[in-house]
């Protein structure tokens, strides 16, 4: 799917871009990357990963509201990021990096499956980002 047809499916919208939006979600995705460290020192690493995929869902977020877009579903934010890839505007590792959190996320909220090694890793993942 491209960015023409996820408008058209209507789950990504183009909006004008919004700086005040771009701050908050800069600020959302701090939050919630030391949330999960936090939540990896307590030893709940389902939430650890669950704030570092939301950790990285506000940072994409805020590049889409740069960009003009507003997301209706999450996979729109996939749609961006890989539309930015094959201008050359973003590098595979930072897509292979959301859809590695966006499945680690899934699988910890809906198949009660996670682990500590998952959650560093993705700990990792969002530190080298930052």
């Amino acid at each position: 799917m491209n960015i023409k047809q996820a408008i058209e499916k209507r789950i990504l919208e183009k909006i004008e871009p919004d700086e005040k939006l771009v701050t908050k979600e800069f600020s959302e995705s701090d939050y919630d990357i030391e949330s999960s460290e936090r939540a990896f020192e307590d030893e709940d690493f389902k939430w650890c990963i669950v704030k570092c995929y939301y950790s990285m869902f506000h940072s994409a977020r805020a590049v889409l509201f740069k960009l003009g877009f507003k997301e209706r579903r999450h996979f729109a934010i996939n749609v961006v990021l890989e539309d930015l890839n094959n201008k050359g505007k973003l590098e595979t590792v930072y897509i292979n990096d959301f859809r590695a959190a966006v499945s680690a996320r899934e699988d910890a909220d809906y198949h009660y499956s996670y682990s500590k090694e998952s959650a560093q890793y993705l700990l990792d993942i969002r530190r080298i980002q930052q």
